[in-house]
């Protein structure tokens, strides 16, 4: 591997060394060869990988450390908080020439634990590492994971769990948090930090009249690609404070996730959201809001650069709804097959999403029947909808924007099925994966990773009926909180 450990080089305030803690009788959970191979990693056997993520062994030029950061957290100032269960094991430089940070999860204690015991449970990691591939394998930037690994050690939580590892992979651990803390804790660190964050994320940057505030704008449109994202896919993260989102717009901690099955723009995935802040349809105001709170530690560059000001950062803040607009609309005209974005593509796509959320319809698997389906009729999914005038009203303006496209048929159904999954990571899927690697069995792990990894493609040989359906309205759904 190239080791490049350059966050190591920095203020020794913003971190703290120390080696992992090690679990007792690692047990072998699963691996990524493709992102390894990406990575240059040679240790693929399991006598090999297994020691280096229980955190037995490590290998030549890692060099652990834990981050320190603050953080609104539902809102609210939060304080000091930092990596307190997880450890910056190496920087890498992978087979595309990106950077890559290797984080290993559930290390033990470290002093920014707080109240917690610095250990992961294998419940929620084997839930990180599926999400990270599912949204790496839909093109969505994201953390992804090397393996991750089971033990005998326990580890309390509302019962008693066993004490798992997971090996991070993600492009950058800086949060906007860093930023926030060196503000408080560490303010003459500032100029330096955000120079050696543009040069190792945004050199482009370097040469704008003001790198600070091309920083900014790559930041806020980075992000907004990424929330469009996550909204084109009913992806809801359940957890945006401000420690959870990185300065490369990929995404970053997999707690009390979930990928929407009926469509729910209020749906709380996140059990320790009473509120509902983080519900789905708020994610685009909430990253906002983030980036608001963000901007506002860059403000005293203004010191060693005239052209940040409040102001230039407003106007910088103003440009992520249309950005995240750019973004969304482009994408919902990619799930109907459209060639281009109308002008009225934003009418039918809220139009259609009324008509899920009236129904109750699955929405990953109602955007797959409409591709399935000709104009002619969209017989399928018709069938599916009470309201059968509403849904003609829907299809009558679908249909015109087709023929307006000029698209041929097949050529619409193929763009269709490339942007809209037949496979996502159901919380019920997971959960019978984490049932049967408790018993032992991570059988069930390895063949989700294999369906998540082509999530457009239909793999009737592989698939099973909890895979492409949502769960049932007699079953009690999943409880995922932020307790992992």
């Amino acid at each position: 591997m190239n080791i490049d450990n350059r966050y190591a080089l920095l203020d020794p305030r913003l971190f703290h060394k120390q080696p992992p803690k090690p679990l007792k009788n690692p047990i072998a959970g699963h691996f990524n060869h493709a992102l390894a191979s990406q990575l240059g990693w040679q240790e693929t056997e399991p006598d090999q990988w297994v020691p280096i993520i229980a955190g037995e062994t490590l290998p030549d030029g890692f060099d652990p450390l834990a981050m320190v950061y603050a953080g609104h957290q539902f809102g609210h100032w939060a304080g000091q908080l930092g990596d307190g269960r997880g450890l910056l094991l190496a920087q890498v430089i992978d087979q595309n020439n990106t950077l890559q940070d290797l984080h290993l999860k559930g290390v033990g204690l470290t002093p920014y634990s707080r109240m917690g015991d610095g250990r992961a449970v294998l419940r929620s990691v084997i839930r990180e590492y599926l999400a990270g591939h599912a949204l790496s394998s839909l093109g969505i930037a994201s953390s992804n994971a090397l393996g991750f690994i089971s033990s005998d050690t326990p580890v309390q939580r509302e019962t008693l769990e066993r004490g798992a590892c997971l090996l991070r992979v993600a492009d950058s651990h800086v949060r906007l948090g860093h930023f926030e803390w060196i503000n408080r804790f560490a303010a003459d660190v500032l100029p330096e930090f955000t120079h050696a964050m543009i040069e190792t994320y945004y050199p482009e940057c370097l040469t704008a009249e003001s790198p600070t505030l091309a920083f900014a704008r790559a930041v806020i449109q980075r992000t907004a690609k990424m929330i469009a994202d996550w909204q084109l896919v009913g992806f809801a993260h359940g957890v945006m404070n401000t420690d959870n989102l990185n300065i490369t717009g990929s995404t970053l901690d997999f707690g009390p996730y979930g990928f929407m099955e009926r469509f729910e723009p209020t749906w709380i995935n996140n059990h320790s959201d009473s509120e509902g802040r983080y519900v789905y349809q708020n994610q685009p105001s909430i990253a906002h809001w983030n980036l608001w709170v963000w901007l506002g530690q860059l403000l005293p560059l203004g010191s060693v650069d005239a052209l940040v000001t409040k102001e230039s950062l407003s106007e910088l803040l103003a440009t992520f709804e249309p950005e995240f607009l750019h973004y969304y609309t482009e994408g919902m005209a990619k799930k109907f097959g459209l060639h281009a974005t109308p002008n009225g593509i934003l009418e039918l796509s809220s139009q259609f999403l009324r008509l899920l959320e009236k129904n109750r319809l699955d929405y990953t698997n109602s955007f797959r029947l409409l591709s399935d389906d000709t104009p002619q009729g969209w017989i399928s999914l018709r069938d599916e909808i009470i309201d059968i005038f509403a849904f003609d009203d829907f299809a009558a303006q679908y249909k015109a924007l087709v023929e307006d496209s000029e698209r041929p048929e097949s050529e619409r159904k193929t763009a269709m099925d490339a942007a809209n999954p037949r496979y996502i990571l159901r919380n019920h899927m997971a959960q019978i994966a984490i049932e049967h690697a408790e018993a032992g069995d991570f059988s069930e792990v390895a063949r989700l990773f294999d369906l998540l990894s082509t999530p457009y493609t239909n793999q009737p040989d592989r698939e099973t009926p909890s895979d492409i359906s949502p769960l049932p309205d007699d079953k009690p759904p999943v409880n995922v909180s932020c307790s992992s």
